[in-house]
């Protein structure tokens, strides 16, 4: 049935036309990356194409049905499937920026900060998809409405560097009281470690120093996250 034609499929078997009847949810992955490939070969349907992708994720030793490693395949690695040129994988390589795009928050306008999980619920969705580990800082007013959000560091898989400087400058420019800062670990596990709990003791100590508050310092995982501020109080830490 893969390798079948699509237009020799029953109509409500066709990629576009399920889509239109049956809506977006009632795809599978591969009919989906069919409707972005358009066309397949004269051996192969945009389907069969489509399913060659997907048993990529292998090699980039993904869990099953997470599509995430698609943001990670090069205009290389598409165009070694046969049927897959250079249009089709910049088209891919398109969407796969958009939808990490998309996953950012629309606006942070008036966006008020109460609690950890506001900030987790505010940058998770765009931090969990990372492969390298970024720091940014959170700034905000007396009232902890979010003025600004920087990237401050972007490292590799494991670590990125952390400056109190590069933190605690923006802030102190435009005269803002208060910061959070934020870090994503790639490996998915948002534990602390000795060396996050180091760089937020120092950057607590910096910002005191300098008339700023340091409100938390925030670890993204996948799909989940930790306040040092409250793991150091489970602990018995100061």
């Amino acid at each position: 049935m893969i390798n079948m034609k699509i237009k020799k499929l029953p109509i409500s078997e066709r990629p576009y036309e399920k889509l239109e009847m049956y809506g977006e949810n009632s795809l599978s992955n591969a009919e989906l990356l069919a409707i972005i490939i358009k066309s397949g070969t004269k051996e192969e349907s945009s389907v069969a194409l489509a399913q060659k992708i997907l048993s990529l994720q292998k090699e980039k030793d993904c869990k099953e049905n997470n599509l995430r490693f698609l943001q990670e395949l090069t205009i290389k690695d598409f165009m070694s499937i046969k049927g897959i040129g250079r249009v089709k994988a910049i088209q891919l390589k398109a969407v796969c920026e958009l939808t990490k795009r998309i996953s950012k928050p629309i606006s942070k306008q008036d966006v008020v900060i109460r609690c950890p999980e506001d900030v987790a619920n505010l940058l998770m969705n765009e931090m969990k998809l990372e492969k390298r580990e970024i720091v940014k800082v959170i700034i905000l007013n007396s009232k902890n409405v979010i003025l600004k959000i920087l990237n401050i560091s972007l490292g590799g898989t494991s670590s990125a560097i952390v400056s109190p400087k590069d933190v605690l400058l923006e802030a102190i420019k435009i005269g803002a009281p208060k910061i959070i800062l934020v870090h994503n670990h790639p490996n998915g596990d948002s534990t602390p470690s000795i060396n996050d709990l180091k760089v937020t003791d120092r950057m607590k100590m910096s910002a005191e120093i300098l008339g700023l508050e340091l409100l938390d310092h925030i670890v993204i995982g996948d799909d989940n996250f930790n306040s040092i501020f409250s793991y150091k109080l489970k602990k018995g830490q100061d």
